[in-house]
């Protein structure tokens, strides 16, 4: 008797989710999904993009997209999604930048933003899954840090390709982009906190 109810009780007791991700039915087919839907955001944040014309790296979402979809999906799922985007980009699906695709991108000055993106899903979705994206302050932490990791695969990338110095490189890579990065951060910074507030204020309501 008293295992029955033991059994019964641990089978009501549910651990906590500690990703949005984890909100949905633990099915591998949900897993292929938002990783396959990650990477297609990848690709179309791309072509949404302002060439600047007095540096090679083009003002685009995707940073957002990259930072923002690694505090939703976590490390793994948000590094398989740019490993694929940036694989079958290689290959030659036209979804970089400009629709560009190739492997003479692995040659642009700009391919280091693209491993860039691999090393901030990993660390942002690391941050998110210690709870980095409930509080204001702490997405705040976890987007900076993830632009930091992507600026600086690419601006060292950028300086040995335009060989030139890091000061130039993070003249051309780096300050052209702070007030859109200010912004994506505060876009994220808000959005991700609510909802987990709007999450948690649904939870109390049906309990």
């Amino acid at each position: 008797m008293q295992g029955s109810r033991m059994s019964t009780a641990s089978s009501v007791i549910q651990p906590q989710p500690r990703l949005f991700v984890e909100l949905l039915p633990r099915a591998k087919l949900v897993n292929v999904a938002v990783v396959v839907a990650f990477a297609g955001a990848l690709g179309l944040s791309a072509q949404v993009q302002i060439p600047l014309g007095f540096t090679p790296v083009p003002l685009t979402l995707q940073t957002l997209v990259v930072l923002g979809g690694a505090a939703a999906l976590g490390s793994w799922r948000a590094f398989l999604g740019s490993a694929i985007y940036l694989a079958l980009g290689l290959v030659g699906v036209p979804w970089f930048a400009g629709g560009s695709g190739g492997l003479q991108v692995a040659h642009a000055p700009t391919f280091g933003y693209l491993v860039g993106f691999l090393a901030a899903a990993v660390v942002v979705g690391y941050l998110a899954s210690r709870g980095f994206d409930r509080t204001f302050l702490g997405m705040g932490i976890a987007m900076i840090v993830g632009n930091l990791v992507i600026y600086s695969f690419g601006v060292l990338w950028l300086a040995a390709s335009l060989q030139v110095s890091l000061v130039h490189a993070l003249s051309l890579g780096v300050v052209p982009f702070l007030i859109g990065d200010v912004i994506k951060i505060a876009v994220a910074d808000l959005s991700f906190p609510l909802a987990w507030k709007a999450y948690s204020h649904r939870s109390s309501e049906r309990s």
